[in-house]
């Protein structure tokens, strides 16, 4: 595994990938983030659903990227592993397929061979980073992925976790600009556009838990495709991207899923 050093693992406020675990049904995830997911759940109780219809989205968009000749993935805020995982949705379909994992928790550094249990030897690789320092994930990445060849960039779920003012679209242009033609930007992001009430008060109480939530209107979360070409049927709710790729997400239609999904090509 790229670039591990030892972190020692904050319990004392709840982490966004440990909480993903816990609306997941995992067992990775400690008393806070257990506390704050059930005030989550007070606002909104179908967050859980939320996350089951991302995790769906990420196993469609990879599918179809594997199918359509991408051989290169790089996951950033992989998460703690739930399978199947990326690198298993990608080389079902192309058994040559490359994937670097990327995550800023270090419990899922402890659970790193088991993101890579089963995956070719040397295929597959997991670097502990931050989508704040680019510098280090493509540092990382360039070990294991050839950046003279597309990669996927995946950001599922990540980037409402990352404000303006940690200079989220500059981020996100800087991973691209490193990247050939013929890559592609994969992204869900939460939205305030359906649900403003909860969404706000969603934002304070996570706030005052030290975590930020950068919720995102569509004109918002589109400009982070600007210069890139859209794969259709462009942005939208994340189900509704490519359904007939996966099975439908128990609950997806029962109401809103506040949120976006897109996949784009650079030219």
């Amino acid at each position: 595994m790229t670039g591990q050093h030892r972190v020692e693992i904050d319990t004392g406020k709840p982490h966004p990938a440990r909480m993903y675990d816990w609306y997941l049904g995992g067992k990775d995830n400690y008393p806070v983030d257990e506390a704050m997911g059930r005030q989550m759940l007070t606002l909104d109780p179908r967050v859980p659903v939320m996350a089951r219809v991302n995790r769906a989205f990420m196993h469609r968009a990879t599918r179809w990227l594997a199918r359509n000749g991408t051989r290169q993935f790089l996951d950033v805020g992989t998460g703690i592993p739930t399978e199947p995982n990326l690198h298993q949705v990608a080389q079902e379909v192309a058994p040559d397929a490359r994937v670097v994992y990327c995550d800023n928790d270090p419990i899922v550094l402890a659970h790193a061979a088991a993101l890579l249990r089963g995956a070719p030897e040397g295929a597959t690789d997991y670097l502990q980073a931050d989508v704040r320092d680019p510098d280090a994930i493509l540092e990382g990445a360039r070990k294991i992925l050839d950046f003279d060849r597309p990669v996927a960039l995946s950001l599922v779920a990540l980037l409402h976790f990352v404000s303006d003012e940690d200079g989220a679209h500059d981020l996100v242009g800087r991973l691209l600009a490193e990247l050939p033609s013929g890559s592609h930007l994969v992204m869900t992001h939460a939205t305030a556009d359906f649900t403003r009430e909860e969404s706000r008060a969603a934002t304070e109480k996570l706030k005052a838990a030290g975590v930020t939530l950068a919720l995102r209107s569509r004109e918002e979360f589109t400009r982070f495709f600007d210069g890139l070409d859209l794969i259709e049927p462009g942005v939208v709710v994340p189900h509704l991207w490519h359904p007939e790729l996966g099975e439908p997400v128990a609950g997806q239609d029962d109401g809103v899923v506040p949120g976006y999904g897109a996949v784009a090509r650079k030219p």
